[in-house]
């Protein structure tokens, strides 16, 4: 058992929209994705909307309230880059219970590095006083560096992401350990600086059950891992074997 609470698990549903999009007749749907998530225990869901609308559009963005109204325990997160595209309109409209913000290129596949206050301090800081004054939580998706989280802490941010990629990458190898510890000194500086600490990317049923015992880690956003392990397992038995995976099971 994990001697502090289990992070909370939001569902990235990225990846459902993508397969939809292939073609023109709506299935697989998002809506019904998000329901079947959130009715198997899921606490919150994701999607990170991006220009090019290759997965998630604007509608879903639009949309996905009218089914998290039916669970109040479960939050709406909005990820995505705030100098790109409509993304800060969407997120103006609907005003989810959190907004991260990701400093991702529209031509990427994926995300693949965080924020730099020495270098993005200047931009970033009437975004997250815009987000906050709307009533909306901001988590800034950050890279496992320690100079990097105490620079970012001075915007005041509520959260930040860590991009664990690097742990997942490192899973399994003689670099497990090593990368382990480094997110565990990325949580407990973040913690120290007052920001809670959230985490996402490459998480699967694997490889959760050790990170979760790095304290601090308040939610973490599951998508590519889960969709894929749920074409074999259902989607709400998946959603499960993740929610016990975050308990360090």
């Amino acid at each position: 058992m994990l001697p502090h609470p289990p992070p909370r698990l939001s569902v990235n549903l990225n990846k459902v929209a993508l397969l939809r999009n292939a073609r023109t007749i709506g299935i697989p749907s998002v809506l019904h994705a998000a329901r079947q998530c959130l009715a198997a225990g899921a606490n919150g869901i994701t999607v990170h909307p991006r220009p090019d609308q290759r997965h998630i559009r604007p509608d879903d963005v639009y949309e996905l309230p009218n089914v998290l109204q039916d669970y109040p325990d479960a939050e709406y997160n909005i990820e995505g880059n705030p100098f790109t595209g409509d993304f800060m309109d969407l997120v103006r409209a609907v005003r989810p219970d959190q907004c991260t913000l990701v400093p991702d290129d529209p031509a990427q596949s994926t995300s693949d590095h965080g924020w730099n206050a020495e270098h993005d301090r200047r931009r970033l800081q009437p975004i997250i006083k815009e987000l906050q004054d709307l009533g909306i939580r901001v988590s800034l998706f950050m890279d496992a560096d320690q100079p990097l989280i105490e620079g970012i802490a001075a915007l005041r941010p509520e959260r930040i992401e860590l991009y664990t990629e690097p742990y997942a990458a490192a899973f399994g190898t003689p670099a497990e350990d090593a990368q382990w510890q480094r997110f565990h000194q990325a949580a407990v500086t973040a913690h120290a600086q007052g920001l809670g600490v959230n985490a996402g990317h490459d998480l699967n049923v694997d490889n959760l059950p050790r990170f979760v015992h790095i304290p601090h880690i308040l939610e973490c956003s599951i998508g590519h891992a889960l969709i894929a392990d749920a074409l074999t397992d259902g989607l709400a038995n998946t959603v499960r074997r993740y929610q016990q995976a975050l308990r360090g099971m």
